[in-house]
């Protein structure tokens, strides 16, 4: 039965009218499936009967009501109970009833338990759980900490077997590789998280690999390149990152045939970092006419116009671009649908702006193992909204060694000609 409703549009248990609705019909709805489930289940073994003629599956009444907690709220169940006195011949034990919409066990709806390791990694911490669910759920039943404690564990079980997975019937054709600092506990000051994300030759984005090192060393950067290689990993035809990485020289001693491509963003910054902020403004105009360039000749013309314009006063500033020229404009060689997507490493730092916020609230995880299985399940969570390359029917032309020219592809008839 609904209660009474207060002058102010509660009920006496303090919740809406509105809630109560939702909760007496989730209640409803459940019973009615209980009960059909049951009397399906006896209609189908009706002609089951015994020595005497009586059937051997026959109604018994209820179990105790016990309270379930759902997306509607708690509700209290009276299961039907089921008298089975057939006998399984193989084991020599009766036989049981067991509801599958609600298993003897369930205390919890699957999507209460889906709910609860979203809100953990997304910025809810775990002595939240029972103060803000109750006011949604009606209830703090079966929501807390504990329950944090024991996903985190199958997190880093998650994150071990994803590290260990063989990677020969998967092609990268493009990765993008970063080092990303966050708020977590890697033990070591100048430790961080190393980010490997591929595009597959369908066009589809995915994470490779990610494992605490450190940003600036080429023997962490190696040992995950060799990690990968051993597993069966092919060389990438375009590796995308920042220059400051150890990551290049890890790159030339694994893959020694993948190509190199700055991440433009990150050249910026290191440009104009040596610049006074007076001449910023400009600088920045003219090094974006460099990589938004229509081809890869007038984006040399604009590295001559860059040069000429601030040589004089920064030399330094400018040599950062002159002397990446090659790795700077590498990503004019591929299709042009794709410079989008290669001339920065856009798709990890995107990415990880939402791990951050989850490590910010949090104030850290509480051990390195915890911190890489919490990022890792956020880079999990995020990968289902990655979209694929644009033109992604070119990544497999660029894997088989198709020639680009001005982002267009020239045709086998064209070359012979």
């Amino acid at each position: 039965m609904l209660a009474v409703v207060n002058e102010d549009g509660t009920t006496p248990s303090g919740s809406s009218l509105l809630d109560e609705i939702v909760r007496e019909g989730a209640r409803r709805m459940l019973a009615a499936a209980l009960e059909a489930e049951v009397n399906a289940y006896i209609a189908e073994l009706a002609d089951e009967r015994g020595d005497r003629g009586h059937r051997l599956v026959v109604r018994n009444g209820y179990h105790q009501p016990r309270q379930v907690t759902t997306a509607a709220g708690v509700v209290e169940v009276k299961v039907p109970r089921v008298n089975d006195k057939r006998v399984d011949e193989a084991t020599g034990e009766r036989k049981r009833f067991s509801s599958a919409i609600l298993p003897p066990w369930c205390r919890k709806s699957p999507k209460i338990s889906e709910v609860l390791p979203l809100l953990y990694l997304h910025g809810l911490s775990s002595g939240d759980f029972v103060p803000a669910l109750e006011q949604f759920l009606g209830s703090s039943a079966g929501l807390s900490p504990a329950t944090v404690t024991r996903l985190t564990q199958q997190w880093q079980a998650d994150h071990a077997a994803f590290m260990d997975r063989e990677l020969a019937e998967v092609d990268y054709v493009y990765v993008w590789a970063d080092g990303i600092h966050l708020n977590v506990r890697l033990e070591e000051a100048k430790a961080c998280v190393l980010v490997l994300i591929g595009v597959r030759a369908d066009g589809s984005k995915e994470l490779v690999a990610l494992k605490d090192g450190y940003r600036e060393s080429g023997e962490s950067w190696a040992d995950l390149l060799r990690d990968c290689s051993r597993r069966g990993m092919r060389a990438p035809v375009l590796a995308v990152g920042d220059g400051a990485l150890g990551f290049w020289k890890a790159l030339a001693e694994v893959f020694p045939d993948t190509r190199e491509q700055r991440c433009w963003v990150h050249k910026t910054a290191n440009v104009l970092d040596s610049m006074p902020k007076s001449a910023q403004p400009g600088a920045k105009k003219a090094i974006q006419d460099i990589y938004n360039a229509e081809d890869r000749d007038h984006a040399e013309a604009a590295i001559t116009t860059f040069a000429k314009l601030y040589g004089a006063k920064f030399p330094k500033a400018v040599k950062k671009i002159t002397d990446d020229r090659d790795q700077l404009l590498a990503f004019y060689d591929f299709p042009a649908e794709h410079w989008i997507h290669l001339r920065t490493t856009n798709p990890i730092e995107s990415t990880f702006s939402t791990v951050r916020l989850r490590t910010k609230v949090t104030r850290g995880a509480g051990s390195r193992t915890a911190a890489l299985a919490m990022v890792f399940k956020l880079v999990e969570s995020a990968q289902q909204r990655w979209r694929a390359v644009n033109a992604p029917h070119l990544v497999a032309l660029v894997r088989a060694g198709a020639r680009f020219e001005r982002g267009h592809l020239i045709e086998r008839s064209a070359r012979a000609a």
